[in-house]
């Protein structure tokens, strides 16, 4: 017999056997979330899915499916039903469900000095020359081009207020939820670049025509892009290879900054609008490290400060204006969901905050939805409770599974996987400081950027050794990618400024560093 595999859940990786049933169906089965608000019926266009293999074990599209137009390798869950149990058949999901998406982000100040300005009846760019005609309005796009999601804000340059914000996932998640699945994408399909490049541009002229239909926000007047993303999502947004950053030394092949026409991406702007985003930091820690740098302000600050952007990839800065060092890692794939039997995304129904009282169990879903699952805040919550009554030992290790609901558990090898995520992460930042020169007493705020660090307990961070033990030091900081990019829009200077912290920073690779990197790593598992 056949199985059905769906490999972006660790409890789908080994699959289910297959029967004459949907897609969906085996999901059901599986425990597995397809989003489905029309109950299988095939009307409401939600369940796709990519068939990866196997989809000749599978019935013909139906009219239902025609009528939603998929992709060519697309299905719905509930229309594609198994007619070849012997067959092996992988799915990958197109949509996880609605997301909690932070798009609030610093309202920092900066002097509004954009490249793109009127002069007489022509809109200019300050190294492209003529633009275009001025028609009535000069706007901006800042976008925050994320593993996960897709956080933009149109801005008027005339006078550097927000006109409107988008956000929503990165519609790429149906390639697979990490940056190695995505660069494995890229190396294993002859299309696999083209099919995530015109993914995440699709996704975002999506929502400038909704911004176009609801806010009048006219996408032609949009004359300059300013995006940042770690380095596989920049890289991959401008159509640049991305093989080099899943081999040794993992590095990208064109580091430097990039600078293209929005016809050359294909937004849907203004065609000769100027696309740009600047320098990678080095390894995997890209635009939206420098980003983050620029909106806390480290980088001119005399005292030292250390920021932490946890998200599917971790980074790390120490510094201030004299001198900032970088680490990045794999960070967030088991707080994000991928590798927990129970993890889910920051998604409707999702636990995010978690506690025991007098015995019992007390927890809160965003949305106020029906549990689904368990997403990062709510992981960091649990084991920290769980070691604080005394229901796991410091050497996290628990008698049996702990059961949240009949359906929603953490097990011992979820454990593992936390623990070994939140060791790599920790590790970085004791390294850091120790290669800087410093000290945490030294240290004045640790800066937490990002929709994790947005929305975790701090206090409960430090009790699982995810954060150094000083949260009274930490400060929130939201979207800062979004608002660096938001300060390179809006002012010429600051681009030139984030090209200039950019060639001063000293990124470093403490795991080829350090010979006994993984001894480090396991001494910091533990509570």
């Amino acid at each position: 017999m056949g199985r059905v595999f769906f490999t972006q859940y660790r409890k789908g990786r080994t699959g289910i056997e297959a029967f004459r049933g949907s897609i969906l169906e085996h999901a059901r089965k599986l425990g597995v979330e397809i989003a489905s608000e029309c109950g299988g019926l095939g009307s409401c266009g939600r369940c796709v899915v990519r068939i990866e293999k196997g989809a000749e074990g599978l019935n013909q599209g139906t009219d239902k499916e025609r009528s939603h137009n998929l992709e060519p390798d697309e299905r719905l869950a509930c229309q594609a039903r198994i007619v070849n149990p012997d067959v092996n058949v992988t799915v990958v999901i197109k949509d996880f469900g609605d997301y909690a998406i932070l798009s609030e982000s610093l309202e920092t100040e900066v002097a509004l000095a954009p490249a793109v300005s009127r002069v007489g009846k022509t809109v200019v760019h300050e190294s492209v020359g003529e633009l275009d005609r001025y028609g009535g309005a000069i706007l901006g796009l800042a976008v925050d081009v994320g593993t996960t999601t897709l956080v933009g804000q149109v801005l008027d340059l005339a006078d550097g207020r927000t006109v409107a914000t988008f956000a929503r996932k990165n519609p790429q998640i149906a390639y697979g939820n990490d940056v190695i699945s995505r660069i494995g994408h890229t190396m294993s399909h002859e299309s696999g670049l083209k099919d995530l490049q015109r993914a995440v541009v699709r996704g975002i002229n999506e929502e400038l025509l909704k911004l176009e239909r609801e806010k009048s926000c006219q996408r032609r007047y949009v004359y300059e892009v300013v995006a940042v993303g770690n380095s596989t999502m920049r890289d991959i947004f401008f159509g640049q290879p991305v093989h080099t950053l899943g081999v040794i030394p993992f590095e990208s092949s064109n580091p430097s900054a990039v600078t293209k026409t929005a016809a050359d991406i294909g937004l849907s702007v203004n065609p000769n609008a100027v696309v740009y985003s600047p320098s990678l930091i080095g390894g995997h820690a890209g635009t939206d490290a420098v980003a983050d740098i620029l909106a806390c302000g480290m980088y001119r600050h005399e005292h030292v400060s250390m920021l932490i952007d946890i998200g599917t990839n971790g980074e790390v800065a120490v510094g201030n204006r004299e001198r900032i060092m970088t680490a990045s890692c794999a960070a967030g794939g088991a707080y994000e969901g991928a590798t927990t039997e129970c993890g889910v995304g920051a998604i409707e129904g999702a636990i995010k905050n978690f506690w025991i009282s007098d015995g019992s169990v007390g927890y809160e879903t965003i949305g106020g939805k029906p549990p689904v699952g368990i997403c990062g805040s709510g992981l960091i919550d649990l084991l920290a409770e769980l070691l604080r009554h005394g229901l796991m030992t410091r050497k996290a290790k628990i008698n049996a599974p702990f059961h949240v609901t009949d359906s929603i558990r953490l097990t011992q090898q979820d454990i593992y996987q936390l623990i070994t995520a939140k060791a790599g992460l920790r590790i970085d930042q004791d390294l850091l400081i120790q290669y800087y020169g410093t000290t945490l007493e030294e240290i004045e705020d640790i800066y937490l950027a990002g929709g994790f660090g947005n929305f975790i307990n701090p206090e409960n961070a430090v009790a699982i050794g995810l954060l150094p033990p000083a949260p009274e030091k930490v400060v929130r900081i939201g979207n800062a990618a979004l608002a660096g990019a938001r300060e390179m829009l809006l002012s010429l200077p600051m681009r030139r400024t984030a090209e200039a912290v950019v060639g001063r920073i000293e990124h470093t690779k403490p795991n080829e560093r350090e010979p006994d990197f993984p001894y480090l790593v396991a001494e910091k598992m533990y509570f």
